[in-house]
């Protein structure tokens, strides 16, 4: 299921203008995980003009303005500059709307080998063949969509609370209760639910929160 816009409900301590943890359904927390798996130019092109910390973004602009004749000949700088994001990330495509789309492809000889390659221009070791016959790919994350009816990461039959530094668990009573504890909350009425809406914009703010803080929630709903 390809999620544009998700709801959070946040636990916000008043007191501390702190948010406490968040309640989250199966879309957040694939999202989440999601962020984990892009390929690390990719993060860095989404972050270009929002926050990007450190140098590697400087990096990454010497490999855009370098020219091709320095790279050797079986090198393109786009496979540096844009690499595939994983198939997975299809189902989560929050901040990959306007990056390409994960696809994949493989390819054999004519002779059909059991040699496969991602480029179209290899040569089979075995015939000399270019290996320019395409495949069907069947990724893992589609062939247990095809079995569970959801795809992503996590089962959707449970709430998950996600933390301020972004700490993931099943939802329970017993746990809420103890986190309450844990932050000292004495007066219940410091406590205020807010529920917010998380679109594309929200996603840049906490993938780039996510690089530099522990307070990854709190910056970007209360703005601290």
């Amino acid at each position: 299921m390809a999620y544009t816009k998700m709801i959070l409900k946040l636990l916000i301590d008043t007191r501390k203008q702190k948010v406490l943890f968040a309640e989250a359904g199966k879309d957040f927390v694939d999202f989440l995980f999601t962020l984990l798996s892009l390929p690390l130019a990719t993060v860095i092109r989404l972050l270009a003009n929002h926050g990007m910390v450190g140098c590697l973004g400087n990096l990454y602009g010497s490999i855009a303005k370098l020219n091709q004749t320095y790279l050797q000949p079986n090198q393109d700088k786009d496979t540096i500059l844009k690499p595939k994001a994983p198939i997975s990330a299809a189902d989560v495509p929050l901040l990959l709307s306007n990056v390409e789309s994960p696809t994949q492809k493989l390819y054999m000889c004519k002779s059909y080998h059991r040699n496969v390659a991602d480029d179209p221009n290899s040569v089979c070791p075995q015939c000399g063949y270019k290996m320019s016959y395409e495949i069907p790919y069947v990724a893992r994350t589609f062939a247990e969509k095809a079995t569970s009816g959801e795809g992503g990461y996590v089962k959707g039959v449970v709430t998950y609370m996600v933390m301020d530094d972004l700490v993931v668990r099943p939802m329970s009573t017993i746990s809420s209760i103890t986190l309450l504890n844990k932050f000292n909350v004495k007066e219940v009425c410091v406590l205020e639910e807010r529920e917010v809406n998380v679109d594309m914009a929200e996603g840049l703010k906490l993938l780039s929160a996510s690089l530099h803080s522990n307070t990854v929630l709190s910056s970007v709903f209360l703005g601290k």
